[in-house]
């Protein structure tokens, strides 16, 4: 389900039951894109997530990368059952916190079931704007359309971090794909609208090892909704999100067979000054370098790219090995998700953000 790009298409085959689709119609090639309402969740798409990943820095000048992903996911049951506790909708969360300096990652995951009451306390997901919560985990948006503020909190004690976080827009929405309307396969039906949000100025509190830290940094805010299901022939994707260093931002992602081959492929180049271009599926290579294996899980994940866009030749490479997430308990899948480094054709630092990679270990058949 993440994100990013596409991603709810692959957790999407373990969200509904029996991996099947249930609706149609959410996803519409042309539909102009309204906000703050297209902000909030679209209850008749099948699969929705918000997620927030970052660079956040703290006195003593530590580096850490974080995650929140709410994800929601339509289940075609009780649709027409008058009840509060119809479980019509499942709301999942994962969060994560890379120390790069201690070289430890922590994560932690929640699920509820929703019955689509948007008054209900405790699990929800506004339609009017960004306001996802389960429990004490929250993302809400406010300020007017051009320029978002958000506010998060996430984390426990039993994870060993909590972080609350206000983070400012400082540049319109963008918007990916064809004004939002973002291609995930060679098949017309498999497309997201799809919504970014880079360079996120992010200020905030971390608590954990029992001290309160501030923090701030650059965050980045991918909002996707789908119809559609995986590709049959894809076991998964690599996808980047990255905040460039002049103030533009860099988007890549590519959904690939068992055998390494890509299926479909994509992305968008935005500089700081608003100029936009989008990248198409021969536009995109993604070349695995140094590999990596979870001890954990087995998996083995390529930790290094070689990155082409129509923008030029980029390296992506990871600030720290293990950040594999084992979401087996929620969405269902062992992923990997980590803040990243992005390198011009020149080895010159350029941007750093996340990457993500599923299908590493086993392809995607969350919840079958």
């Amino acid at each position: 389900m993440r994100r990013r790009h596409g991603l709810a298409l692959g957790l999407g085959l373990a969200l509904l039951p029996g991996g099947r689709a249930l609706a149609r119609g959410a996803v519409q090639a042309g539909r102009k894109l309204a906000f703050p309402r297209d902000h909030g969740a679209h209850l008749d798409a099948n699969l929705e997530w918000w997620y927030l990943t970052g660079e956040l820095h703290g006195p003593a000048d530590q580096t850490l990368g974080f995650q929140i992903t709410f994800f929601r996911s339509r289940t075609g049951l009780a649709e027409k059952l008058h009840s509060r506790f119809a479980a019509r909708q499942l709301l999942f969360a994962h969060a994560a916190l890379s120390d790069i300096g201690q070289a430890r990652h922590r994560h932690a995951q929640r699920i509820a079931r929703w019955s689509g009451d948007e008054a209900a306390a405790l699990a929800r997901a506004s339609s009017r704007d960004t306001d996802v919560q389960i429990g004490r985990w929250l993302l809400q948006r406010r300020g007017n359309a051009a320029h978002s503020v958000y506010r998060t909190r996430f984390g426990d004690p039993s994870a060993g971090f909590e972080l609350q976080l206000e983070l400012h827009a400082a540049q319109p929405p963008l918007l990916q794909g064809e004004a939002g309307h973002s291609r995930k396969g060679p098949d017309p039906d498999q497309a997201s609208h799809y919504v970014s949000e880079p360079q996120l100025r992010a200020q905030g509190t971390l608590r954990h090892a029992g001290q309160t830290l501030p923090v701030r940094g650059r965050a980045w805010l991918d909002h996707e909704w789908s119809d559609a299901l995986l590709h049959p022939q894809a076991v998964g994707w690599d996808w980047i999100g990255m905040n460039l260093d002049d103030g533009g931002a860099l988007t890549a992602f590519r959904l690939r067979r068992a055998d390494g081959s890509t299926v479909w492929a994509g992305g968008s180049w935005r500089d700081a000054a608003g100029r936009q271009r989008s990248f198409d599926a021969a536009g995109v290579r993604f070349t695995p370098g140094r590999v990596w294996r979870s001890p954990a899980s087995g998996a083995r994940y390529p930790l290094q790219w070689q990155l082409d866009t129509p923008v030029g030749r980029f390296e992506v490479r990871a600030l720290l090995d293990a950040q594999e997430l084992d979401s087996r308990a929620s969405t269902g899948a062992l992923y990997w998700e980590g803040l990243s480094e992005l390198l011009d054709a020149n080895g010159r630092r350029v941007g750093s953000g996340y990457l993500e990679m599923t299908g590493y270990a086993g392809r995607l058949r969350l919840g079958e």
